[in-house]
């Protein structure tokens, strides 16, 4: 069973990077994404007001630049061939002279540089220099993105792990229909169904299994009853109640990989105007999976959706577009939305979910996870998704 992304894989996306450096004649590379630093090293850590970099010397060496609390942590688990560290932020020297320090022994002085960011940048009371300000370089240019494409085609063992991830969603989420009943708060139906599917994860999957993010869990995160039919809402500590309409959401990641099964599920009942927006919403997703082919754009899956909603005149019921890539992050480019003309190719991971919220009611929304074949789609999530199966007795 695959638990993880093999060495030589990691390996093979450094290589990649080496040579597209080289395409744009760059002679190094400085990166400070903390999802592109996971995805090129393997190496999985929590982003706080400590800088963290990675960077790629001229000879094509690989650096990895970190708090001294991070060192020993980086040499045991990170795949680069030097690990630099820095005694404390802010300290008595900031960190990015460390850094500066490390830069110009590794050779990056009058050179070529690639980046992602001119700096480390940090929501946690980060304050620093940027690299421009103290490298002093033949070019900067910016590399930002190049991650993020790097990501969007998955290898086989990415989506191996993407879908072991739905498995254990798939899981959990049975469980949280299990345990919808009236009287009971959306706080605890989630953590009683999150809790048992993390442990049959655990048991089942043993000591190699590494989530480098959330394990199994499911939940409604406030979209109970009325309150579903905002997209985005947020817990509320809600109670169920006979009738409610439920949007729900429910995945395990496996070392950082994120799968999305999402349902709209009633308590018990369902009225006929519930039973209406349902009917258009699960249409509007097998639109979408119908549309889904290499060689187009991304934007004509959302043009067939949208042209769905408009003939049912209920676009004005829309809040957003049809999905988006998944990966190591929970939403990634590209998108499947009118301004969006990425063409769609085999080994992408993406999310269908086209939503109906209508106030007062409710909000319709599933959401499948499908991987991009030479001829159309495979399901990777397969919870059930019909109208019966949908109601929590």
């Amino acid at each position: 069973m695959l638990l993880a992304i093999p060495k030589a894989e990691i390996f093979e996306r450094q290589q990649k990077l080496f040579a597209r450096l080289q395409q744009n004649q760059l002679d190094c590379a400085i990166l400070f994404s903390v999802t592109d630093i996971f995805y090129l090293t393997g190496f999985h850590f929590h982003p706080t007001e400590r800088p963290i970099g990675f960077f790629i010397d001229p000879q094509q060496q690989t650096h990895l630049f970190v708090p001294a609390l991070e060192h020993e942590h980086a040499e045991e688990f990170a795949y680069v061939d030097k690990v630099h560290s820095y005694p404390e932020y802010p300290g008595l020297r900031h960190p990015m002279e460390y850094f500066k320090d490390a830069l110009l022994e590794a050779g990056f002085a009058g050179k070529r540089v690639g980046f992602d960011a001119d700096g480390y940048g940090s929501s946690m009371g980060y304050r620093g220099p940027k690299v421009s300000q103290f490298l002093e370089a033949q070019q900067f240019q910016s590399i930002y993105g190049w991650g993020e494409e790097m990501r969007v085609i998955k290898s086989q063992a990415e989506i191996e792990l993407i879908k072991e991830s739905c498995r254990w969603g798939n899981l959990a989420h049975r469980l949280l229909q299990k345990y919808s009943k009236p009287g009971l708060s959306e706080i605890e139906i989630t953590t009683r169904a999150s809790s048992e599917a993390t442990m049959a994860m655990i048991e089942t999957l043993g000591a190699d299994y590494k989530p480098h993010g959330n394990t199994a869990y499911a939940l409604f995160r406030g979209q109970v009853g009325a309150m579903s039919a905002f997209p985005h809402a947020v817990t509320q500590n809600l109670v169920l109640k006979k009738g409610d309409t439920l949007v729900t959401g429910a995945a395990g990641e496996v070392w950082g990989y994120h799968s999305e099964l999402e349902r709209t599920m009633f308590v018990q009942e369902v009225s006929k105007e519930q039973e209406k927006y349902f009917t258009y919403m699960v249409q509007a997703q097998d639109i979408a999976f119908q549309n889904i082919k290499p060689g187009i754009p991304m934007s004509k899956v959302e043009e067939a959706v949208q042209a769905f909603f408009k003939e049912n005149e209920i676009q004005h019921l829309t809040a957003h577009h049809t999905g988006h890539a998944i990966g190591l992050l929970g939403h990634e480019a590209p998108f499947f939305d009118l301004g969006d003309h990425t063409i769609i190719q085999p080994g992408m991971v993406l999310t269908v979910e086209p939503g109906i919220y209508v106030r007062g009611l409710g909000g319709f929304r599933h959401s499948d996870t499908v991987a991009v074949t030479k001829d159309g789609i495979e399901m990777l999530t397969y919870y059930p998704r019909d109208l019966e199966s949908m109601i929590c007795i």
